[in-house]
């Protein structure tokens, strides 16, 4: 029963909790038993909360067993990046400097999975404050790739797509500011969504950089991620950037893309600054071409998008980025919560703050610290910030240019495949640069989503679609209809061909 409950996709298991051929409690105690046995090599989660979970299924099967009116994905359980609130829970951001810290209070996000009756099995471990690209800068330890437990899961949210990945929850959350959860969807074989920005309320989300930052959704299947993205987008008051309209449902928005001929006449542009740049290795950049050709195929119409500024991206963003998190980063002063390190002699608040967030901040949070207050710094920052933000206009012009002849952009996600342990983090800038083609969206605001593509030396690969903002309707259902013929194409999901999870803990 557990193996069943746990390798079925999201809306299999919710339409088993409708019918009532399984129930809330049991589809969590499966996963639950997953997590004891794959968690030793996985390192998915920061924290379990078995009892809440269960507690939680427990209410849904009462209410269904009442005949009371539940959400689609009621009972389905669900893991929570551990930089989203989450009351009762602690909450760290994989961060010592919130070690132990517990919110008195809900994200918007984790409200809307309470009201939907979804079981919260714990949060899921990152880079330490959302800053990587590997799950490597975690101060409680790395995640691994379950496809090869010697290679990152992919960053800053590696621990949210492992745990889809590894069949430790078949929903997770995830927060994305340049590309953290489409590229561990794409290095995990999984899918990722990042929203429109102000499609999904960030109240409740530890910010990293406030107009980067968007919460999204990770899953299995596009359906999947489509229900997840129903439960938790919509307006919010508590977020000044939340779009105050009605969406529609981005579920029928996938299940139209599962129909014959659904991609016929679709205009897919091709960004050549981004596919006929450098970095990218040869596997995926020939995965890329042949998944363009079934495009094609399908009827969707391919043409080269020239985007100038797409190039510049990187070099933006690593300034703008740093920039929010230097401000953003301030409130952890050892003074209203999180730690604090009293130094030796006489203390003063200028000392006990100086030794908590030397203490508390890894290497790479105090990296971006400092090149943060250096760009916004007295006479550097019209050189330095200015220009970034010059740069970040421009993009937004090109993606405006570019939907003005076509309906989506399309990219291979990572220009890598998952790389192993170790090989990047001496590096900082090799380890920036696996955020080549994901940054843009997140300068324009615009939605993104990442979807497998098949396999390049036997190690996912993901492609990429952007559509204009509050579009994201549009790529569920393009992604949609991509996913089924490829999926008839190989015979099964992707994630069916990956190796089992290795017996011995690491």
């Amino acid at each position: 029963m557990t193996e069943q409950l746990i390798h079925v996709t999201a809306a299999e298991l919710a339409e088993q909790l409708r019918t009532g051929a399984t129930t809330a409690v049991a589809a969590t105690e499966a996963h639950l038993d997953r997590i004891r046995a794959v968690e030793g090599d996985v390192h998915a989660y920061l924290a379990v909360d078995a009892e809440g979970a269960l507690e939680q299924a427990a209410e849904v099967d009462r209410r269904r067993a009442a005949g009371g009116v539940l959400s689609p994905l009621a009972g389905v359980p669900i893991a929570v990046k551990d930089n989203i609130a989450t009351k009762g829970v602690t909450t760290t951001a994989a961060s010592r400097i919130l070690e132990g810290w517990v919110p008195p209070y809900d994200a918007h996000v984790v409200e809307r999975l309470r009201e939907a009756g979804m079981p919260i099995l714990g949060k899921t471990n990152l880079d330490e404050f959302a800053m990587g690209s590997s799950t490597e800068h975690s101060a409680y330890g790395p995640t691994r790739n379950p496809w090869d437990l010697d290679r990152i899961p992919g960053g800053s949210g590696g621990g949210s797509s492992a745990a889809v990945a590894a069949y430790e929850a078949p929903l997770a959350l995830g927060t994305d500011t340049g590309g953290s959860i489409r590229q561990p969807a794409a290095v995990t074989g999984t899918v990722g969504m990042k929203p429109t920005y102000g499609g999904v309320s960030r109240y409740g989300a530890l910010a990293m950089g406030s107009s980067l930052d968007q919460i999204g959704p990770a899953a299995r299947t596009v359906l999947d991620t489509a229900l997840l993205h129903d439960v938790i987008g919509g307006h919010d008051t508590r977020d000044q950037t939340s779009i105050n309209q009605s969406w529609p449902s981005f579920a029928d928005a996938a299940r139209a893309g599962q129909v014959d001929g659904a991609l016929k006449g679709v205009r897919v542009g091709l960004p050549r600054q981004i596919c006929e740049g450098e970095g990218f290795e040869p596997g995926v950049l020939e995965n890329f071409s042949t998944t363009v050709d079934r495009l094609r195929d399908l009827g969707a119409e391919i043409t080269w998008i020239d985007t100038e500024t797409f190039g510049y991206a990187v070099a933006a963003y690593y300034l703008l980025m740093p920039a929010e998190v230097s401000s953003n980063l301030a409130r952890y002063d050892s003074v209203r919560y999180g730690l604090r390190v009293t130094p030796e002699g006489t203390p003063n608040v200028e000392r006990v703050m100086s030794a908590t967030r030397a203490a508390g901040f890894g290497d790479e949070v105090k990296r971006r610290i400092l090149l943060g207050t250096y760009a916004l710094s007295s006479g550097y920052y019209d050189a330095y910030y200015g220009s970034a933000q010059k740069v970040r206009t421009l993009v937004q012009n090109d993606f405006a240019d570019a939907f003005a002849s076509v309906d989506v952009l399309a990219t291979p996600t990572s220009p890598t495949v998952a790389w192993a342990f170790g090989e990047r983090t001496e590096d900082p800038t090799a380890m920036y640069v696996a955020d080549l083609t994901t940054i843009p969206a997140n300068l324009a605001g615009v939605p993104a989503i990442s979807l497998p593509s098949g396999l390049s030396d036997g190690l996912p690969v993901g492609i990429q679609f952007m559509a204009p903002a509050r579009e994201d309707a549009r790529l569920y259902t393009v992604s949609a209809a991509l996913e089924r013929a490829l999926e008839q194409d190989w015979g099964q999901p992707l994630l069916a061909s990956a190796p089992e999870l290795k017996e011995a803990t690491r």
